[in-house]
């Protein structure tokens, strides 16, 4: 007896089975297959250049070539200190050491300073440059002193910031070395050149600037690491050919502008 047809729909099943097995397993397969890794190049872990590590280095190579960092302004007081740091804008120390003697022989107080208007000032001040501006800083600070705090330069940051042309720097300068406050980090035209050089901040404003160096710099170390660096500053790592060759620091260093 000859075998019946098998219906249409039986033959269709079995011909879809493998076809379906075959599909299945494809989709297993691709679930399972390894991604690729993505093209292009490897991100390289970005350094960390305020690292305790590094930041220990820098320390002890400052103080290997400056242990006794101090302000190079000359002064005998506070008084003087300041009159002479607000002159030290825009100039150098050794100019203004150059003009601060004679001035202070003529000046020795505040009460002789305040008496003074601001015109008669200039003369004795002109070569420090921008000596109309700092010839009404100095007579309204002194001015100030007299009739708010009795004659006597403020120890406090907010005090001193009250006197006419001063900031931040002036402040921390007469607090750090005239009373041994430390109340920041001086951030001069040295100091801020080169903890860019060291990329120890990216800021632009010499306020955060500061900031920054406070929370990498520890507090006792504030009053000298800013002489230090300002010394650093003038005698290696200069602004326009820095002696990378001879500096300790050249192997922490990754500024674009090394000599070496």
């Amino acid at each position: 007896m000859a075998n019946k047809a098998k219906p249409a729909k039986v033959r269709a099943a079995k011909a879809k089975a493998p076809r379906q097995a075959k599909s299945g397993l494809a989709k297993t397969l691709r679930r399972t297959r390894p991604t690729k890794p993505p093209k292009g190049p490897r991100k390289r872990p970005r350094k960390d250049y305020t690292s305790p590590e590094r930041m220990a280095k820098i320390f002890a190579a400052l103080d290997q070539l400056f242990p006794r960092a101090e302000c190079a302004l000359k002064h005998q007081n506070a008084f003087q200190l300041l009159v002479a740091t607000i002159l030290s804008a825009q100039c150098t120390d050794e100019r203004v050491n150059k003009v601060t003697p004679e001035l202070f022989r003529k000046h020795p107080t505040p009460q002789d300073l305040a008496a003074l208007r601001p015109e008669a000032l200039e003369p004795e001040i002109r070569s420090t440059g921008f000596f109309r501006n700092k010839s009404k800083s100095i007579v309204g600070a002194a001015q100030k002193i007299v009739s708010d705090f009795g004659g006597e330069v403020p120890r406090t940051m907010d005090q001193l910031l009250s006197l006419p042309g001063v900031a931040r720097k002036t402040a921390n300068v007469v607090l750090g070395t005239a009373y041994g406050i430390p109340s920041g980090v001086v951030v001069d035209t040295h100091v801020f050149r080169i903890v860019h050089r060291l990329k120890l901040t990216k800021e632009n404003r010499p306020e955060k600037v500061e900031q920054d160096l406070m929370k990498i710099v520890p507090a006792d170390r504030w009053i000298s690491f800013g002489h230090q660096v300002i010394w650093f500053g003038r005698k290696v790592c200069q602004a326009r050919k820095p002696l990378c060759a001879a500096c300790p620091l050249e192997t922490v260093c990754d500024s674009a502008d090394k000599t070496v």
